[in-house]
């Protein structure tokens, strides 16, 4: 009998280890202590989303002042930065070289002409002899074709005088429209080439944005548009230091095709600037009002990463936790909006998550989102 007992022995330890692991596991979850977390609820609804995208601003205009010809820099007549007219002038290079090439253009010009005038009396005078029959007509063709070269010689000449004539206004520098003009890298004195920069000139009267969105968010803008969606033409501006643009502005025009190495196609959004706040290659972001249709919304603090997955803590009929992973369709600041994994209707810790783990209890404080997104749109 006692040998039956022994052999039951280890059956009897591995029972009665189970047991205790079972009523240790139970008074765990008992003296469990439940933590007060702010809890929300996942919801579907048609909302305008505003979505940032990095810009690139540039002027209307933006042009290189560059020298047309060689010469000494005599002067210059205006400073770095100020506001020129059309037609205002800007720079003066020593002439002294181009007034003395068109002096002798001219020259030339009126060398021809008197030798043009004397073959055509030329001409008149064997057109008399011929008719006469005192010399034959061959002497008249000989003196015809004198007088077409001797106007030949004229064209020339005049064309000279006109390369001239250029080159002596290429001297003389001017501003080519209404502009600030910006750095001015040579002095008084330099020797200037053909081709060198003088300064660049900007009109930023209005300025351009350029900005990039992706192929989805092209087709869902197209899309409200069709629809007549006011909202989504409206476009803003939000500058380096976060501060919103006074004045609103709108997409002008969209590129003709997707750049094949990103997806994304170029738009072009045009805003005033009456006050010269905007300058050529500022930085800033422009934000795009977009509406979304029964969209799936959770905060983005709701949320956190493991190995470039999104997981939730959903909240379930007896207040504990469970992690879910999600896919998101489009990150937009302080938000996600839902493409899988979550439903409406159920509930998420809003806030607080380094604080549990999956299956911890909780005292959950029901926040509604619409309070959430409002808090939200109050911070930006």
């Amino acid at each position: 009998m006692n040998k039956d007992l022994l052999s039951y022995k280890p059956l009897i330890l591995v029972v009665f280890l189970a047991l205790t692991a079972c009523s240790s596991q139970k008074n765990g979850v008992e003296d469990e202590k439940p933590i007060a977390l702010p809890v929300v609820s996942v919801v579907e609804k048609d909302t305008v989303l505003q979505i940032d995208y990095v810009s690139d601003i540039q002027a209307v205009k933006n042009v290189e002042i560059r020298a047309r010809v060689q010469g000494f820099l005599e002067k210059i007549f205006v400073d770095e930065g100020k506001e020129v007219k059309k037609g205002q002038p800007l720079f003066q290079i020593n002439d002294l070289e181009y007034r003395t090439e068109l002096a002798r253009a001219k020259a030339n010009v009126s060398s021809a002409q008197a030798e043009a005038k004397a073959a055509e009396l030329e001409v008149d005078r064997t057109r008399i002899l011929v008719e006469k029959n005192v010399i034959s007509k061959t002497e008249y063709d000989l003196a015809s074709s004198k007088l077409k070269a001797a106007k030949a010689k004229i064209d020339e000449a005049l064309s000279f005088q006109q390369t001239a004539e250029t080159k002596l206004s290429y001297t003389f520098v001017r501003a080519p429209f209404d502009g600030i003009l910006n750095r001015i890298p040579l002095k008084i004195g330099s020797l200037i080439d053909p081709g060198a920069l003088l300064t660049t000139i900007s009109d930023i009267h209005k300025v351009y944005a350029y900005f990039n969105i992706s192929e989805n968010e092209y087709l869902q803008y197209r899309k409200a548009l069709s629809k007549g969606q006011e909202e989504n033409k409206a476009i803003h501006l939000i500058l380096a230091d976060g501060s919103s643009y006074a004045h609103p502005g709108r997409i002008e025009t969209i590129d003709g095709e997707f750049n094949d190495n990103t997806g994304a196609i170029s738009f072009r959004a045009s805003f005033p600037n009456p006050s010269k706040l905007l300058k050529h290659g500022a930085s800033g972001k422009v934000r795009l009002n977009t509406k979304v249709e029964n969209a799936i919304i959770i905060p983005q603090k709701s949320s956190f990463e493991i190995q470039d997955k999104n997981f939730v803590f959903v909240v379930d009929e007896s207040n504990r936790v469970k992690t879910r992973v999600f896919t998101t369709g489009k990150r937009v600041p302080k938000f996600y909006i839902v493409e899988s994994g979550l439903k409406p209707g159920e509930k998420i810790v809003y806030e607080g998550l380094q604080s549990i783990k999956e299956g911890s209890l909780i005292i959950p404080r029901n926040l509604s989102m619409d309070s959430i997104m409002k808090a939200s749109a109050n911070i930006n």
